[in-house]
């Protein structure tokens, strides 16, 4: 039977995020800005990277602990080869309940069905625009809207569901929030707002860009009106808000104007098996010269324990609070998958 281990907030260890790679064919600007991930950017060796074994391995330690819920992030997840092969794998062990991606959507048309065929049944696509001029500058000019909407609708026809993020930034994309609102309401998936973060080090990030959970409603709500619902579950990020004139949903994930630090149940693995717990977080815990060494599962399992027992992470809160980081750098987004 899993066991269930809980942090000094007596937050439990319930889900985890791994990420399959650090690269990107995108170059965002609030995540992997091209003037800094350029030509010449020294991303991972292929033998930096954990191995799908070393993953599958992790990821049945941190299931005995008690994560049932996986997220495969990157970068880009769909770039790492045969990423179906690792979904199989991964679904293959007892006690995990759900698997799911997030991605761009740029391969998704390609990789949908084979997804759909390994185990996945979920899929986040980022997507902040419906204007291709807007998208262009927001993803360094790597993709049209319609190559990602192909993908969404890929997805959904696989059989896969789909959620679609959007971050949102005053004065970059804010105009495009109805526009969004209103075209997946049509397609029936769920879009989920996400306030812009001060996530890593490279995005120039200024709470003067920031669409607050309010603003973003103040503005659906003057056309669409909208009332709210009852969490899924407990440490569910997003707040959820249903459209008074049918059943569709939208989400706000506000991690500015409303930190969730009290229910955080995430761990996350970087591409090269760090460990971070938190997602502002400036260091990670080294566990790949754990896999690699002669040292057992139940070693591992004590670290990751211990790591976690200690953990105190409260970042959101803090910044709340007006208090500053102990640490000015950040690990970045694009390092942890978001």
């Amino acid at each position: 039977m899993e066991k269930v281990i809980f942090d000094t907030w007596q937050r439990p260890l319930k889900d985890l995020r791994l990420s399959v790679t650090d690269r990107c064919n995108f170059r965002c600007r609030y995540c992997m800005p091209e003037e800094i991930f350029g030509p010449d950017y020294p991303f991972l060796a292929s033998d930096k990277i954990l191995s799908f074994d070393e993953m599958e391995r992790l990821t049945r330690i941190f299931v005995s602990l008690g994560v049932t819920k996986i997220r495969i992030t990157g970068g880009e997840p769909l770039l790492r080869k045969d990423l179906p092969a690792l979904i199989r794998r991964l679904n293959s062990i007892a006690g995990v309940g759900d698997i799911a991606i997030t991605t761009n959507g740029s391969l998704l048309k390609k990789f949908a069905p084979l997804l759909f065929d390994a185990g996945l049944r979920r899929v986040t696509v980022s997507l902040d625009s419906l204007d291709d001029e807007r998208f262009t500058q927001l993803n360094g000019n790597r993709s049209k809207v319609e190559r990602v909407l192909e993908g969404i609708q890929a997805a959904s026809d696989a059989g896969l569901e789909v959620k679609v993020n959007m971050v949102v930034q005053k004065g970059k994309n804010d105009q495009d929030i109805v526009p969004m609102a209103r075209y997946f309401k049509e397609k029936k998936h769920t879009l989920r707002f996400i306030e812009y973060m001060d996530v890593g080090n490279s995005n120039g990030w200024r709470m003067a860009e920031v669409m607050t959970k309010q603003d973003i409603l103040n503005r659906i709500g003057e056309v669409m009106p909208l009332e709210r619902m009852k969490p899924n579950y407990v440490g569910e990020v997003a707040t959820r808000y249903r459209y008074m004139d049918d059943d569709q949903e939208i989400g706000i994930i506000s991690s500015v104007t409303d930190s969730f630090c009290s229910t955080c149940s995430r761990a996350r693995i970087s591409a090269e098996g760090k460990l971070y717990t938190c997602l502002f977080a400036s260091s990670g815990y080294d566990l790949r010269h754990l896999l690699r060494s002669e040292e057992s599962d139940e070693v591992i399992t004590n670290e990751i324990t211990d790591i976690w027992n200690h953990r105190s992470d409260r970042y959101s809160d803090e910044r709340a609070n007006g208090k500053s980081p102990k640490n000015g750098s950040k690990v970045e987004m694009s390092h942890i998958g978001g």
